[in-house]
């Protein structure tokens, strides 16, 4: 018996949607192991002293996670830097004429 088109699409579109499941699962997982057992340890760590560095490298995560959680908890974070100006000029100049 012949498979036709449409049935190797089927099986396709459902080997994507079991996929797609299991990826929304680990990244539910994911959420779940970074509020509950990432954040609070980083906290901790932060309280006792270690550097900010290490803990982001650590943890896996960005600067805004990091100090987003420390402002949440009222620790002391530092404004943010301005982003740098760039320079006037610096493109191609018109060459001129028509």
């Amino acid at each position: 018996m012949t498979e036709i088109p449409e049935e190797k699409q089927a099986a396709a579109l459902r080997a994507v949607a079991e996929a797609g499941a299991r990826r929304a699962e680990l990244l539910k997982e994911a959420d779940r192991i970074l509020d509950d057992e990432v954040r609070p340890r980083a906290i901790e760590a932060v309280r006792l002293g270690a550097g900010r560095n290490r803990i982001r490298e650590l943890a896996g995560v960005g600067p805004s996670t990091l100090y987003g959680w420390l402002e949440d908890e009222g620790l002391p974070v530092r404004p943010k830097r301005p982003a740098p100006r760039k320079k006037k000029g610096g493109g191609m100049k018109d060459p001129g004429g028509d």
